[in-house]
């Protein structure tokens, strides 16, 4: 047995914090997740910091990989240079690269949304890499493995088989394959539950939508431009929204997490028959939620909870099991979560912090403030209770909206009550504008000028 944990790391995509049945959502059906959530702790306010693409996915995955916001993870945050934005900062210390660096054996199976040099510096190994976004599930591009990090077009192949099976079959091999008593860093990347949600039988026909309850979010049209309403994400349904199509889409939601679900049930009997069970922390998140239908909208690209919080599940050595952690916390704060349970210095001058001892009970502190972004349009600042986001109308684009919204979370969780023409909660306002302005500095946001 490996002195050190093993690692298993297992990131989703478009999956929100909610949407799970231990952390609240009593109509999706997930099992495997239930059981990982009881054997440990889950982190249930964990917060994305966002990014100026819409692509989300991309920034997000980029913090996660790097341990810190936007503004430090990638070469570049202006708005239209993706060739920077995607790159992950020359000299970042990538999550992987790092336990490689401690002597892990660092494996990746699916997803990696960023750039192939900081993936080829992180990996020992790998198998069925998609260097993409998304793609039909039964039609996935993918290659093979290059030690020297050569990908090039000719290279890549067309895999029919389902997406989630695909990455999950290819993650039981390794399990199976892997004798060494070096501990290993095994990175596995969903594209579920992203659309086109297409999940096979029976799972396409486990959620009837006309049992599907609205959540009490749902709008038909969002109140305003908020900056973002002509996307692709934006288009998956008719305006104005009816409940009829967002209970069909959240049915088709569910039904690619509860497969999702299934396919994770089976790594983790796969582990357990490794023998390698007791010996390795699991972690579950997903790079950003989804609104499927909340406040008149279906993408990700908002401010609201149902976009910016995510899920973060974590089991293992020395992790308390049925333990629920209310505190706010960032999902950039799972890096050195990782290396202080696992014996390792985090980089140095990283945003992220361990959140170990928060999680073991033993005296410490989430964050008193979260901040989050996206493009030139949108900014929040949330603390246990009070909820900023301020709106602008794009520079580029010209789309979009000069306003504020103030939500009351502990009365409000659902976001539904814009508290900001309230004079009674001008007190709460300020203290969050002032907030914001810190947060901004703080980060280097390069468009805080606009929100100031």
């Amino acid at each position: 047995m490996a002195v050190r944990p093993n690692v298993i790391f297992i990131i989703a995509d478009d999956h929100r914090y909610n949407a799970i049945r231990a952390t609240g959502d009593n109509t999706v059906v997930t099992p495997a997740l239930d059981a990982l959530a009881n054997a440990g702790t889950v982190m249930a306010s964990t917060h994305i910091v966002g990014g100026v693409d819409g692509a989300v996915c991309v920034p997000c995955r980029a913090c996660v990989h790097t341990g810190t916001h936007i503004f430090q993870a990638t070469e570049s945050q202006a708005i239209g240079n993706r060739a920077g934005t995607h790159v992950i900062r020359s000299g970042a210390a990538t999550m992987p690269a790092w336990f490689r660096a401690h002597g892990y054996y660092t494996h990746a199976i699916g997803k990696w949304h960023n750039d192939t040099a900081s993936f080829t510096a992180g990996f020992c190994g790998g198998d069925t890499l998609l260097f993409g976004g998304m793609s039909d599930h039964r039609q996935v591009p993918v290659f093979d493995y290059d030690p020297e990090g050569r990908y090039p077009q000719e290279a890549r192949r067309v895999e029919t088989t389902f997406s989630t099976e695909l990455f999950t079959g290819k993650a039981i091999d390794f399990l199976e394959r892997h004798d060494s008593n070096e501990p290993f860093f095994l990175y596995l990347a969903y594209t579920s539950p992203h659309d086109p949600r297409t999940a096979p039988e029976p799972y396409a026909s486990m959620y009837d939508p006309a049992q599907i309850p609205l959540p009490p979010s749902f709008m038909d049209r969002h109140p305003f431009d908020n900056g973002e309403m002509a996307i692709r994400d934006e288009k998956l349904a008719a305006l104005p929204r009816t409940e009829e199509e967002t209970k069909r889409h959240i049915a088709d939601y569910y039904a690619m997490i509860t497969h999702m679900d299934h396919h994770i049930g089976k790594l983790m009997e796969a582990l357990a028959a490794s023998g390698k069970a007791d010996n390795t922390l699991i972690v579950y998140t997903a790079d950003h939620g989804l609104s499927v239908g909340q406040h008149g909208l279906f993408g990700k690209q908002n401010m609201y909870d149902h976009s910016i919080r995510v899920p973060w599940l974590l089991k293992g050595p020395e992790v308390p099991a049925a333990r629920r952690v209310d505190e706010l916390v960032y999902q950039f704060d799972i890096f050195p979560t990782l290396c202080d349970l696992t014996g390792i210095e985090p980089p140095p001058n990283i945003e992220g912090k361990s959140m170990n001892a928060l999680i073991r009970g033993e005296g410490g502190q989430g964050r008193e403030s979260l901040y989050s972004l996206y493009k030139d349009i949108q900014r929040t600042v949330k603390d246990d209770r009070w909820k900023l986001i301020r709106y602008r109308r794009s520079h580029l684009t010209g789309q979009g909206t000069n306003c504020e919204q103030l939500f009351d979370l502990q009365n409000d969780p659902w976001e539904t009550v814009n508290l900001a023409d309230d004079p009674r909660f001008r007190p709460e306002a300020s203290r969050l504008q002032n907030e914001l302005a810190n947060w901004m500095h703080r980060v280097g946001d390069l468009y805080a000028d606009r929100f100031l």
